[in-house]
């Protein structure tokens, strides 16, 4: 034994050595438990191959499903003041931004871009869930309202991808007023007849959903997504009553009314496509 753990074992380790092996090469699906390599995974557009269950996408894998580089350009939002309130918890928010902005390579948790579909221009918003699990505050309700803006003036149709938590909490209650601002941003659309297309994706939760989220003239979801405004525990807990297994998902708000279409990921830019045809026929 002390020949196997002293000799063999530690000539075996410097053959194999742990930094040699990429991180995060296989990942497990949480729905079927099957074991999938990342390339794989990559190549299914984050979807298992054995179950349909469809994993969380970056902001920039997504407007690559969409788009090719050539296709779009991205529109800048201005820059504001990161920390208004000089917000601590465990950490300064002002140093959770950097953080993430080191991370992500990204200002904030949304992206904005002009772009082609079905052969006509639109306005496009991405939330990026990486980015402090997509949290809206300011600068993401400033693209948004830039966003409509921008799709009012050029008469253009306009996309968002949603993807967060919900109000960003460092912000206090100026992430809480994005909630009436990007309504009205919904409403300058409505007013001047401009097209509002929204596509629901895992998750969409909180004051976003409470937002601009739910106010698409059409609605779509993503696949098994979770939607709602709080968690199901809490709900559970509030009313005393066990609640449905598909509660909050995509599939359970369409049998309700709540949303237009339930989309595989791979149908998407075809069924995007089919939407837009439609609209300017």
């Amino acid at each position: 034994m002390n020949w196997l753990t002293n000799f063999v074992k530690p000539k075996l380790s410097a053959l194999v050595k742990r930094k040699d092996v990429p991180e995060n090469l296989w990942q497990n699906c949480p729905s079927c438990g099957n074991m999938i390599h990342h390339k794989d995974l990559k190549e299914n557009l984050y979807v298992c191959s054995s179950c349909d269950y469809h994993f969380r996408m970056s902001a920039e894998d997504r407007i690559n499903l969409m788009f090719s580089e050539e296709e779009f350009k991205e529109i800048k939002f201005e820059s504001l003041n990161d920390d208004p309130l000089n917000f601590v918890d465990k950490k300064k928010y002002i140093d959770r931004l950097k953080q993430y902005r080191k991370k992500t390579t990204r200002n904030d948790a949304f992206i904005l871009i002009e772009s082609k579909l079905s052969e006509k221009n639109v306005i496009c918003g991405f939330m990026n869930f990486e980015f402090m699990g997509g949290s809206m505050g300011r600068a993401v309700g400033g693209a948004i309202v830039k966003g409509a803006k921008i799709a009012v003036e050029k008469k253009l149709p306009f996309i968002i991808f949603t993807a967060s938590g919900g109000a960003r909490m460092q912000e206090g209650i100026i992430s809480l007023m994005q909630m009436p601002r990007t309504v009205a941003a919904v409403d300058l659309l409505n007013q001047n007849q401009i097209p509002y297309i929204v596509v629901l994706t895992e998750p969409t939760t909180g004051g976003v959903t409470a937002s601009f989220a739910m106010l698409g003239d059409i609605t779509l979801a993503e696949k098994g997504s979770t939607i709602g405004f709080a968690g199901k525990r809490v709900i559970q807990d509030t009313i005393r009553e066990e609640l449905p297994i598909d509660f909050q998902k995509a599939e359970y708000l369409k049998e309700h009314g709540m949303i237009d279409i339930v989309c595989h990921r791979k149908d998407l830019k075809n069924t995007l496509n089919k939407i837009l045809i439609h609209i300017h026929s």
